[in-house]
């Protein structure tokens, strides 16, 4: 048997939540075409006869000039020192640059062994794929390359065989039946925040926060979710409820939807929108809302 932890490492937007998403062949993680979408360490557990991997969805490598994002970058940090293997994903479509060879060999200095995903080749040319190994390689990335594409399932079985290979001999980490280490009430609240970044696009900044008031399973299986939309400013909430309420309502029910196939039940939700200014620069705020410092 062997099994570890494995670091998801890379910048934002790369395709770490996707990649975790399709290996541990459930919905774990949120996924948007936006950073900070991740803002947590997450993590997924993929569970074999002879080998289980735990996978550590980290915030992508972001800058930004808030509280929240050192926060995420610190959460980042922390996971690729705690891990048996770093997987470092890397958005293929979007080229190599200095700085992309610069972060990778921050991370491949270290300890820890690593390992770079080449993601998104289903939408790339296919030339450029060991034309951009050679120039890592060329540029002291002294590492296994491994080309995959989440959306396609390209090379993810070869992916998994690999990263189960790298692991620690010894016995499960986590139990069996467990795919995630967060809480159904914190995928609940990440489940509304994905649909809302899908929905808005830049409309709403990334500054939006879930809190959960109520999360209850009622005697008769269904669940009564109340929660709050936190945003930064009173023309975010105005965008976020839009004429006579109706984007609220539609975001809303996407996002019931998808409660309730995660759940495996009826939901009935209730949500709200509260303006908390400057919400990402508030320590107090941050840890209100589960950004732990």
């Amino acid at each position: 048997m062997k099994s570890g932890f494995i670091g998801v490492i890379g910048k934002a937007n790369a395709g770490k939540s996707t990649l975790i998403n399709v290996l541990v062949g459930e919905k774990v993680t949120i996924v948007s075409p936006k950073p900070q979408t991740t803002r947590d360490a997450i993590m997924g557990i993929l569970t074999k006869p002879d080998y289980q991997l735990v996978f550590v969805d980290t915030p992508g490598i972001y800058r930004a000039e808030n509280r929240l994002s050192d926060v995420m970058l610190k959460t980042a940090e922390t996971a690729a020192k705690d891990v048996d293997f770093i997987l470092y994903v890397h958005d293929g479509h979007g080229g190599i640059s200095d700085g992309d060879i610069a972060l990778i060999k921050r991370y491949l200095s270290g300890s820890t062994p690593m390992a770079i995903a080449y993601t998104k080749i289903d939408i790339m040319p296919k030339e450029r794929i060991p034309e951009d190994v050679k120039k890592l390689y060329e540029n002291g990335i002294d590492c296994d390359v491994l080309p995959v594409s989440a959306r396609k399932y390209t090379n993810i079985g070869k992916l998994e065989a690999y990263l189960a290979d790298k692991m620690p001999s010894g016995g499960k980490v986590i139990e069996d039946d467990i795919v995630s280490d967060k809480s159904e009430r914190f995928m609940i609240s990440e489940i509304m925040r994905e649909k809302i970044l899908l929905k808005f696009g830049q409309e709403v900044p990334h500054g939006i926060a879930i809190s959960i008031n109520v999360f209850e399973r009622q005697p008769n299986g269904v669940y009564d979710i109340n929660l709050d939309i936190i945003c930064e400013k009173p023309n975010h909430k105005s965008i976020l409820i839009g004429k006579q309420g109706s984007a609220i309502k539609e975001v809303s029910s996407f996002a019931r939807k998808d409660m309730e196939k995660f759940l495996g039940s009826k939901v009935f939700l209730t949500t709200y929108v509260k303006v908390k200014e400057d919400w990402r620069n508030r320590p107090d705020l941050l840890r209100d809302f589960g950004y732990k410092n």
